[in-house]
């Protein structure tokens, strides 16, 4: 006689990026353990595969392409997917501000943890009177590197490298010039090209788009400071 089938709860929640509702189930123990064992091998193409078969697998809507998914929309994906699975309360280890020593112990519900908007943030970016670039937001390849790289590599070629692959395209009044069909070495030589400012305004599309963050009121048990400290990224949460 077989053995009974085990239903898996389906739950519901609605994509920051677009808005769209999308159903998925918890992860199962076949699946916990792919991760586990993709995390410890410190390998960042197995954890890419485990977390993008994971997702996938858990994600219960047709026509969700997981790797063209904004950051913001995985990580809040993530997040809500492993609160199903093995547990709704976050524990972590927060060092108080005031004497950056001091660690407290607390307890975050995933309810809690919202996607935080910045007002005012678009997505064009107008670098001088004739030319403009769009961007788009990283999506799974650049949530991995953000959350899970265990390599040393420069932090200013990772930097390049990142905003590299979010310019979607270079435009003007009479041309489009796509990424897609620009080397790595063209797109980095037309970065290094631009002045501070117009730099500056990349760095303010990253700095203000969507992203996790949660806000915990903290008192020094030594110092009986009072403090606020952010957490932003799925990586604060789970670091």
């Amino acid at each position: 006689m077989p053995l009974p089938k085990i239903a898996t709860p389906t739950y519901e929640l609605e994509l920051p990026s677009t808005r769209k509702s999308i159903h998925y189930r918890p992860f199962l123990v076949k699946e916990e353990k792919l991760l586990v064992l993709a995390l410890e091998s410190e390998d960042i193409k197995e954890i890419t595969t485990a977390i993008k078969n994971v997702i996938k697998a858990c994600v219960k809507t047709r026509g969700i392409k997981v790797e063209s998914l904004p950051t913001f929309d995985i990580e809040y994906l993530f997040l809500n997917i492993r609160g199903k699975s093995v547990g709704e309360d976050i524990e972590v280890n927060l060092i108080c501000p005031d004497d950056n020593k001091t660690q407290v112990p607390v307890t975050i519900s995933i309810d809690d943890i919202n996607i935080q908007r910045t007002e005012g943030h678009i997505n064009k970016i107008k670098l001088d009177d004739s030319l403009m670039m769009e961007m788009k937001y990283p999506s799974l390849g650049e949530f991995i590197k953000n959350n899970f790289d265990f390599s040393e590599e420069n932090v200013m070629s990772q930097s390049f490298d990142l905003i590299a692959s979010c310019i979607d395209k270079i435009y003007n009044e009479e041309e489009v010039w796509s990424m897609g069909d620009c080397t790595k070495k063209e797109i980095n030589t037309f970065l290094e090209s631009m002045n501070s400012s117009q730099f500056k305004e990349i760095e303010k599309f990253f700095e203000t788009m969507p992203k996790l963050s949660h806000t915990v009121k903290l008192t020094n048990p030594n110092t009986k400071v009072e403090s606020e400290v952010v957490m932003e990224g799925l990586s604060s949460f789970f670091g």
